[in-house]
C-alpha cells in the first residue's frame, strides 16, 4: 500500500508550524481553508451526484461538467481515503478548466462516500482501520471492470464530446487504476496522470506497468520524493517501458512528499502541486484535443 510509510516520513514532510498534535486534531474545517485557485477563465459548471451501475453494484459518484457544452470526460480515482469534499473540489477545478469530470467512489462495494468521518486522517489507527480492508478488497479484475462501467456512463452524458477522447487521473492508490483504466479501454482513453501513485512498478505478474504496450495513451506521472527514495528504479521502467512503446509519457520527481497534491493533506505542498496541476492541463490540453 502507497500509504504505509505514511508516519515516518509525516515529521520530514508536514506543512511549516504544523505539530504533530494539531495534524492529529485536523479537522475538515482546517484541511478546506486550503482553497485551490480559481481561474480567470473558469466556465460556469453543473454539479451533481450519480449513481453509475457497475457489474458489482451501484457506484455513488460526484459528476461536474461545465453548464454548456459538451466537453472530454475525465475519471478521477481518488486516494486510500476516498471521495470528499478535497476531491469535490479537485473535480470542480477540473471542471472549470473545460472537463467533464467524475470523481468516483472506488469503495462503493462496501460504504457509500465519506468512507471517513469529517477530520479523519490516516495518521490515526481508527482511520486506517477503516480504509485498509477496503483498499484490499479491491484488486486488478475490480480496478478493470469499473473502468469499463465508467466509461461507458460517460459516453451517455450529454456533457461528455464522443469525439475526444477520455482522460483520467489517480491520486495514492488511484495510481495503478489510471493505468488499468487507460489498458481496460484504450480506443478511449487518450491519457492518464498518476500524482504519487503507488504500485505502479511491482515484481508482480499483474503489474500496472505490464499492461503499458495495451495502452494508446499519453501519460503524466508526478512522483513523490520519498517514494522515488525507496523505490528509485521505478520512474526508468515507467519510462522506459513507455519509450519502447512510443507512448508520449512525462515521468518526474516531484521535491514534496507522498500527498503532495491533496489539499487540506499535512503535507500538502503548495507550489509543487500547482506545478503538477499545470502540467496536468498542458497533457489533457495536447492528448485530449
Amino acid at each position: 500500500m502507497c500509504d504505509e510509510h505514511f508516519e515516518e516520513d509525516l515529521a520530514k514532510y508536514m506543512r511549516p508550524g504544523m505539530t504533530r498534535r494539531q495534524f492529529g486534531a485536523l479537522s475538515v474545517g482546517a484541511g478546506m481553508a486550503i482553497l485551490l485557485p480559481r481561474a480567470a477563465d473558469a466556465l460556469d459548471v453543473a454539479e451533481s451526484e450519480v449513481t453509475v451501475k457497475t457489474p458489482d453494484g451501484q457506484a455513488d459518484c460526484y459528476f461536474v461538467h461545465p453548464s454548456r457544452g459538451s466537453y472530454p470526460g475525465v475519471i478521477v480515482w481518488p486516494d486510500i481515503l476516498g471521495l470528499r469534499p478535497e476531491f469535490r473540489q479537485i473535480g470542480k477545478r477540473l471542471a472549470e478548466s473545460g472537463y467533464s469530470v467524475l470523481v468516483v467512489n472506488p469503495f462503493y462495494r462496501q460504504k457509500h462516500a465519506p468512507v471517513v468521518p469529517p477530520g479523519a486522517n490516516f495518521a490515526d489507527t481508527a482511520t486506517r482501520n477503516i480504509v485498509m480492508p477496503l483498499a484490499q478488497a479491491l484488486n486488478a479484475t475490480t480496478h478493470t471492470t469499473d473502468a469499463k462501467a465508467f466509461v461507458a456512463f460517460l459516453d451517455t452524458q450529454a456533457a461528455v464530446s464522443k469525439t475526444r477522447k477520455i482522460g483520467t487521473t489517480g491520486y495514492c492508490m488511484g495510481g495503478p487504476i489510471v493505468m488499468r483504466t487507460a489498458a481496460a479501454v484504450p480506443t478511449r482513453v487518450g491519457a492518464g496522470a498518476t500524482f504519487h501513485g503507488g504500485g505502479l512498478v511491482t515484481q508482480a505478474g499483474d503489474s500496472p506497468h505490464l499492461l503499458i504496450p495495451t495502452m494508446k495513451a499519453q501519460f503524466l506521472c508526478c512522483v513523490a520524493e520519498n517514494d522515488d527514495q525507496r523505490e528509485p528504479d521505478s520512474k526508468n521502467v515507467l519510462k522506459d517501458t513507455f519509450g519502447k512503446n512510443k507512448l508520449p509519457a512525462e515521468v518526474e520527481v516531484y521535491k514534496a512528499a507522498h500527498g503532495w497534491c491533496v489539499p487540506g493533506s499535512a503535507v500538502y505542498n503548495e507550489g509543487e502541486a500547482e506545478r503538477a496541476w499545470s502540467r496536468l492541463l498542458a497533457t489533457f490540453s495536447k492528448a485530449l484535443a
